[in-house]
């Protein structure tokens, strides 16, 4: 299989490109980072290569289009993984932090399933992979910005497998719950009244504390990749998380409106300080 996997230089995306590398694919690593690290980084699996890729940028997607086109003609599966974190309460997260985080979570995925599509449907054959977040299916307080895009995602490759399934293209969408993963450490918040902190420490002790690491999540989504699942949803936290929304509506917000209430209660700590 030949296989590009966005921000694949670390967390989540480098354990999916080891993943695939181990299980016998030709992997292209697509990240922002320094494209000496990342060649780097590549050199250590002998059936990786590495490129730098901006997903914000089309001329870094008709690179990568262009080098899937000269060395292996053809593409099997395209993982939209490379994301960012992001959060702060509706009056507290500035215009400038959605335009980011919708650039790069939402937009980096339409642009990439957009440079590929037409690869995939001369195959009549493909797979996409997008890496959402049980962000994306249910929705706590603090994250709107985070939640949207991820929601987004969702909907976006809910969208795709329909308009795709008549060429054989299948389309997945992986949602994760918390999993220790650097990703925190890229949060913005660049509203003018600074950092929404409350979120930033609710959502680093949630990631601090999760019991799976990217490894853990990366084979459960190559498990779901394999098996053709539209929606993943690879640990049991997202299972149980997802499955309490869907079957006890009462139950779930409250666990939401006690989150929302934590927050609020970091504020007034804060406050007393």
């Amino acid at each position: 299989m030949r296989v590009l996997v966005t921000g694949g230089a670390s967390g989540l995306g480098a354990a999916l490109a080891d993943a695939c590398a181990a299980r016998g694919d030709d992997v292209l690593i697509g990240d922002i980072a320094d494209p000496g690290g990342v060649e780097t980084l590549a050199g250590a699996r002998s059936s990786t290569t590495a490129m730098k890729l901006d997903v914000r940028s089309d001329e870094d997607w008709a690179s990568a289009l262009a080098w899937v086109e000269e060395h292996w003609g053809g593409l099997d599966v395209l993982v939209n993984n490379a994301g960012v974190a992001g959060g702060g309460r509706i009056d507290r997260s500035g215009m400038d932090e959605w335009q980011w985080i919708t650039e790069i979570n939402l937009f980096g995925v339409v642009r990439g399933t957009r440079t590929f599509v037409p690869m995939f449907k001369r195959q009549r054959s493909g797979q996409i992979v997008n890496v959402a977040s049980l962000a994306g299916l249910v929705h706590p307080a603090g994250m709107g910005s985070y939640n949207a895009v991820k929601a987004g995602v969702v909907a976006f490759t809910e969208t795709c497998a329909h308009e795709l399934a008549e060429y054989g293209v299948r389309c997945s969408v992986v949602c994760p719950s918390y999993f220790r993963t650097n990703l925190i450490e890229h949060m913005q918040a660049t509203h003018p009244g600074g950092a929404d902190t409350a979120i930033g420490h609710v959502i680093g002790e949630l990631v601090a504390k999760a019991p799976l690491g990217p490894e853990e999540i990366a084979a459960a989504v190559i498990e779901g990749m394999e098996r053709g699942d539209e929606l993943i949803l690879p640990d049991p936290a997202a299972r149980a998380a997802y499955e309490l929304k869907q079957t006890d509506r009462a139950a779930y917000d409250q666990v939401m409106r006690k989150q929302a209430a934590r927050l609020h209660a970091i504020d007034r700590d804060e406050e007393q300080q």
